[in-house]
């Protein structure tokens, strides 16, 4: 017998076992902490939304596991000018229906994006500078942006590329009056049909069943090549013990974020954990308006939000390393910025805000407050790493301190819809940087909201600080690293001291898969079939 060789033995194996396990050996199921809340790649900036439409719809960039920026529809690209840029877009790409990829497929894209009536969270913001568009040869595209744009190509990798010839848009044009002819900008529920949800990527959609599962399949025309699985089935799964249940039963092959009090059963019973810091930091919004807020009682018509002295109260009544510890059972790292640190634009020295609850009284009293106010916190309950809980943890930290606190907890998909719709006054959500650089957090949860302008989209609170504003505008224009960076710097401390968002600590990140697998961790947090492999 050759040396390494294997027989291959087939008497104490059943025919029809075998067939399964050859015919289930490249297909993938993915237990999901949380359900995307539309199929549209355009209708909601969430991660889990953004982690699917990966598998589906591809951009000119892409980010790679770290945050870097990758080519994908786009070759290369290049500055012209202070205001131009140059991508040299991929020949030979085809959608899942095979009609081929070409440069107005881009500028469709880009012109339906501001036209997605409803989002939550808008894409508006990674195209807000783009103010022309040219053409000058089937291989290149050239931006124009109303000022320079250092990050116009990262932020192009959040841009998902449709067909514009599945809507019309065939003869779009985007000039120096904005878009023409830019056909229909269908509903989201339409991108529940697979007719509708034509992309580039490495898979198409088979079905989608809300609550169940997202079923995918080889995308056989892919440019990229041969994809590791036949068939990837995204089951959501928001329940904790159930997910791992699941993965222990061998229902799933992969599950995201499982509670650290179960790493040990995990391992034991032959199952793998990779766990990585990620770019999501979970935070407090108080909306800062001048009229009382929802959910604000018991304060004379005043709302304490207002003024900094409280939002300060609320930051220091908080113990964030026993969040950490006994709530994140130390997964997870306490947060005083808007992202970890060395990101670029953080600061070393962004230290979390200490507990100190005698000097949170004092600022309440110094507010006006001295016997605090009755509060509720809302905050979805399968969004993120023990959200509930954590809200739950935050509420007895604030009634120490005479902010009465209740706890209104919901699904991430009610949760998001009524924070829409301003119902609240206070709430706990999370954040993870799509960029992975300061600026981008800054410019949705802490820019002035100005829906034309693309700022503030998911600052939903009424904060605006003009100078705060000015320093992320010059930082976003502002092409010199170092010069960017510092400026960045700048405008994260400023919102740090003014409690623009009250930050209280960063995810890590864990996943648990079969022993089989390989799975690359990605600081965004993304679970995408493309990182699980067969293990070597």
């Amino acid at each position: 017998m050759k040396k390494g060789f294997r027989p291959l033995v087939l008497a104490a194996v059943p025919l029809t076992m075998m067939a399964v396990s050859q015919a289930g050996a490249a297909d993938l199921t993915i237990g999901l902490a949380a359900e995307p809340t539309s199929m549209d790649p355009h209708f909601h900036n969430l991660a889990p939304n953004n982690a699917m439409r990966q598998h589906i719809f591809e951009s000119l960039t892409e980010a790679d596991e770290n945050q870097l920026t990758q080519p994908s529809l786009a070759l290369s690209w290049q500055p012209t000018g202070d205001t131009t840029w140059e991508f040299k877009i991929r020949e030979g790409v085809t959608f899942s229906d095979g009609t081929p990829f070409s440069a107005t497929d881009v500028i469709y894209s880009i012109c339906r994006i501001p036209r997605v009536e409803g989002s939550p969270s808008s894409f508006t913001s990674f195209i807000r500078d783009i103010v022309e568009i040219d053409v000058p040869d089937e291989s290149t595209i050239v931006f124009t942006t109303s000022a320079p744009s250092p990050l116009l190509p990262t932020n192009l990798a959040s841009v998902a590329i449709l067909s514009a010839a599945a809507f019309g848009g065939e003869n779009v044009e985007f000039g120096a009056e904005g878009c023409e002819n830019a056909g229909t900008y269908p509903a989201s529920a339409d991108f529940a049909d697979p007719a509708v949800a034509v992309g580039t990527g490495p898979y198409k959609l088979v079905n989608y069943n809300p609550g169940d599962r997202i079923t995918l399949t080889r995308n056989e025309s892919y440019w990229g090549g041969e994809v590791e699985w036949d068939n990837v089935i995204l089951r959501p799964i928001p329940n904790t013990g159930a997910r791992v249940a699941a993965l222990l039963a061998g229902d799933v092959d992969v599950v995201e974020t499982p509670p650290i009090q179960d790493f040990d059963r995990i391992r034991s019973s032959g199952f793998e954990i990779e766990q990585g810091l990620s770019n999501r930091v979970i935070y407090l919004h108080t909306n800062s308006g001048e009229a009382v807020p929802p959910g604000v009682s018991g304060t004379d018509g005043r709302n304490p939000f207002a003024d900094v002295r409280v939002r300060e109260a609320v930051s220091k009544a908080i113990d964030r390393n026993a969040i950490v510890e006994r709530v994140m059972g130390g997964v997870a790292v306490a947060a005083g910025d808007l992202l970890p640190y060395p990101l670029f634009g953080t600061r070393e020295d962004a230290e979390p805000d200490a507990f100190d609850a005698d000097r949170a009284r004092e600022l309440l009293a110094e507010a006006g407050f001295p016997d605090g106010f009755e509060v509720t916190l809302f905050t979805p309950n399968d969004r993120y790493i023990n959200d509930e809980r954590v809200a739950q943890a935050v509420a007895q930290m604030l009634a120490r301190i005479g902010i009465r606190t209740s706890v209104d907890s919901m699904t991430a998909s009610t949760f998001f819809s009524r924070r829409g719709q301003g119902d609240y006054g206070f709430w706990l959500a999370g954040w993870g940087a799509a960029s992975g650089e300061m600026a981008n957090p800054l410019l949705a949860l802490t820019a002035t909201r100005d829906t034309d302008a693309g700022t503030g989209l998911t600052n939903l609170q009424q904060y605006s600080n003009p100078e705060l504003d000015a320093l992320i505008a010059e930082a976003r224009r502002t092409v010199d690293d170092d010069a960017r960076r510092a400026l960045l710097q700048r405008a994260g401390k400023m919102a740090m001291d003014d409690y623009a968002t009250i930050p209280l600590h960063f995810e890590v990140t864990p996943w648990a898969f079969k022993s089989s697998l390989s799975l690359t961790p990605r600081v965004d947090q993304y679970t995408l079939a493309m990182g699980v492999s067969a293990a070597n």
